[in-house]
């Protein structure tokens, strides 16, 4: 029994310098990590510019974060490139070029208690930017935007964070962003429209559909079963706005359609795994 005790003291002993050391090095670390800032994306005002209208805006709503509660930052150096997705006369892709700096008394205080501030950019400043002419852009190219912190103690932040603070769903401090030129949407032919579904296993789409809205109002269309389909739709005369959207199931690698507008016209022609929850239709083409 006596030396069940003296074993026990001992353990007990070992557990509680255990426990001190364990405490000093986080006591350490706290005292010797430096800690750095992230701007988190709260809201984006607009993802893209529209190809014909050049006061049109990309933008994000930001907000600082630091241990001083944003009083760590100096400046916000914005920072934009030109991304040619249309290279058919030549890659006019550009370098970095400096687009605007914020300072502090670009922001207010938030609801957190933290600066927030606007960061919007024209499409006409973006152009003027890269060099790049009116003319020389097509939709579906893009305007890459890189964000540097910098901080009253001269280090710098930008989207070389470590990707659990620069992507974390509350985070969200990418640094970086993009924004698409694309073509405002097209009055679509009035008449019957015509989907044309396969699938290369042969049991239908899996809960995966298309999802046509007219007007605002949102139908959905998938093949229930089999290895082929086709179902039509018809656009009211005076309907002014068409979408098509693909959303996902549970094998989107087997899926494939093709949509036909009232014209004749293949508008819509996806190949497995099909981007989802995005625009299908090109309304730069004029074709609807």
């Amino acid at each position: 029994m006596k030396n069940i005790k003296r074993y026990l003291a001992i353990a007990i002993g070992v557990l509680m310098m255990a426990c001190s050391a364990d405490d000093k090095i986080i006591d350490q670390v706290f005292d010797t990590v430096e800690r750095g800032l992230i701007l988190r994306t709260v809201n984006t005002i607009s993802s893209s510019f529209n190809i014909f209208d050049t006061s049109s805006e990309w933008g994000v709503t930001l907000e600082v974060q630091d241990k001083e509660n944003g009083n760590l930052l100096q400046e916000v150096r914005v920072f934009v490139s030109f991304v040619d997705n249309t290279t058919a006369g030549g890659d006019l892709s550009t370098g970095e070029n400096l687009i605007v700096t914020l300072s502090p008394a670009d922001f207010t205080t938030g609801p957190f208690g933290l600066p927030r501030g606007d960061l919007t950019i024209s499409y006409a400043e973006a152009l003027a930017a890269t060099g790049i002419d009116f003319d020389d852009v097509e939709g579906g190219d893009q305007f890459s935007f890189r964000l540097e912190a910098q901080l009253t103690d001269g280090r710098v932040f930008t989207n070389n964070a470590a990707g659990t603070v620069a992507s974390g769903s509350f985070f969200s401090s990418p640094f970086a962003y993009v924004s698409t030129v694309v073509c405002p949407p097209t009055v679509p032919t009035p008449g019957v429209w015509t989907i044309n579904f396969q699938d290369s296993f042969g049991d239908g789409w899996n809960n995966a559909a298309l999802v046509v809205t007219i007007d605002g109002e949102a139908t959905s269309y998938t093949l229930d079963n089999g290895a082929s389909g086709t179902t039509t739709f018809t656009v009211p005369d005076g309907a002014q706005e068409i979408s098509i959207v693909f959303t996902s199931g549970a094998f989107d690698e087997e899926v494939s359609a093709t949509v036909i507008s009232a014209n004749g016209n293949t508008v819509v022609d996806i190949s497995p795994n099909p981007p989802a929850d995005s625009e299908l239709l090109d309304y730069c083409l004029n074709n609807l």
